[in-house]
């Protein structure tokens, strides 16, 4: 009562110890409401730093996990970030690498949308794909300005052939050819506020997100690939400059 808490979906409450903090209580929701399996993720914009446990389960241990992890993202390409010293002590039923390979996943599609246009050009998001599959031992290649004719790829070469950085097709391939098939396709416009747009103020605020596919596409790649999944991927990104 004193702290005014209250168990509503999301609510917190620190709760002292002899030393310190004793414990954490977080609310979540009933039985009958719908469940938000990542509602643990808000915990750590209010945990001081340590070392914490679920200390009964929540509705899924895994994406609990998953979400605690990712909401210690922060993006310090422009300015510094102070590092957050809290972690999880994971459930033994949760796979920590596999939790790994989808937080990494997750941080790089973060990392390349978050990233303005004048730093995140068509070229730098081909060589982000070349970094990702080097790491993996994919085999990568592109079909860069003009060329994107001759290979009749002419709705490319149209979006882009006025933008300062030559439009392109990133091409990426991983696994065995006899393997099942996957092919991912991310739009990769890197939006730039050049020539005409008819959209308001407020809509252009967001549109560094517009490479957003091609980020995903890239962040469930090195998913799959990490996990060593017994398929024949491909991802293709056109990337231009819009």
């Amino acid at each position: 009562d004193a702290p005014g808490f209250e168990p509503k979906a999301g609510r917190h409450l620190l709760l002292p110890g002899r030393k310190g903090l004793g414990g954490v209580l977080f609310a979540l929701e009933s039985e009958g409401e719908v469940a938000d399996r990542f509602l643990p993720g808000r915990l750590t914009q209010h945990l001081p730093d340590g070392i914490y446990r679920f200390a009964n389960e929540p509705h899924d241990a895994r994406l609990a996990a998953l979400a605690f992890a990712l909401g210690l993202y922060s993006f310090g390409r422009y300015r510094k970030t102070k590092a957050r010293d809290i972690s999880l002590d994971l459930p033994q039923h949760v796979d920590r690498y596999d939790l790994d390979r989808v937080v990494e996943g997750v941080t790089l599609a973060r990392d390349l949308i978050n990233t303005p246009a004048n730093d995140l050009g068509p070229a730098e998001l081909e060589d982000a794909a070349r970094k990702l599959a080097a790491r993996h031992n994919a085999t990568i290649s592109a079909i860069v300005g003009d060329d994107l004719l001759t290979k009749n790829f002419p709705l490319i070469h149209a979006v882009g052939r006025a933008a300062a950085g030559a439009p392109r097709l990133v091409d990426m391939t991983w696994g065995e050819p006899n393997h099942p098939r996957i092919t991912l396709v991310g739009k990769g416009v890197c939006f730039d506020t050049g020539g005409l747009d008819i959209k308001p103020d407020s809509s252009m605020l967001n549109m560094k997100k517009d490479m957003g596919g091609a980020a995903t596409a890239l962040a469930l790649a090195h998913m799959i690939m990490g996990r060593g999944l017994k398929v024949r991927l491909r991802v293709l990104i056109p990337a231009v400059e819009n």
